[in-house]
């Protein structure tokens, strides 16, 4: 099955889509994406080890799960399914927490261009890694973790250091941001 990403203008206005398998490459366009933070409600967030396999940063650490919503999907709703697919687990709470981030980076001739709203979310739920996914997994203290992120001596991806830079303090407990600092792609209708 093709799965679809949503191809962006600088605005952040939806122009088309293309076939995720074919769009990440040294020159790929801008896009819509999300990424997610799972915590566990008492301060220990889940950062996951990509799969070794992966095309874009193989067996790099970041935050719990990215992943792109496809067309006319709630960005949401993309952000549980991802999360259901990529880790076993279910969502209790869900909260925009950074509507506009963006960035681009590139490792080993493979370029992420993306508009890239931020979640936090809180779930209790045993982890099931899919290993087509996720090489490992593992519960971190946010403090500890943030600490070693901000001062360099944590490896993690591009678009995690940058995010967790941005992050409030204590992220599971946060308010949420206005949802109108969504890439007006990612907006439901009316907002």
């Amino acid at each position: 099955m093709t799965e679809l990403v949503v191809l962006l203008d600088e605005q952040g206005q939806a122009v088309g889509t293309a076939d995720k398998a074919t769009v990440h490459h040294q020159d790929t366009p801008l896009h819509l994406a999300f990424s997610c933070y799972v915590f566990d409600g008492a301060g220990s967030v889940l950062v996951t080890q990509r799969a070794h396999t992966k095309v874009t940063w193989p067996g790099v650490w970041t935050n719990a799960c990215c992943g792109h919503p496809g067309p006319g999907e709630p960005i949401e709703d993309a952000v549980r399914r991802r999360v259901r697919d990529e880790l076993g687990i279910e969502l209790q709470q869900l909260v925009l927490l950074l509507p506009g981030f963006r960035y681009r980076a590139e490792m080993l001739g493979v370029v992420e261009h993306e508009m890239c709203p931020v979640f936090a979310a809180v779930s209790t739920d045993s982890l099931r890694p899919d290993p087509a996914e996720v090489a490992d997994a593992a519960w971190e203290s946010w403090d500890g973790f943030r600490s070693g992120v901000l001062d360099g001596t944590r490896a993690i991806s591009p678009w995690c250091r940058d995010q967790v830079a941005a992050l409030p303090a204590e992220p599971w407990t946060a308010p949420a941001a206005a949802a109108d600092g969504l890439p007006p792609a990612a907006r439901r209708p009316g907002r």
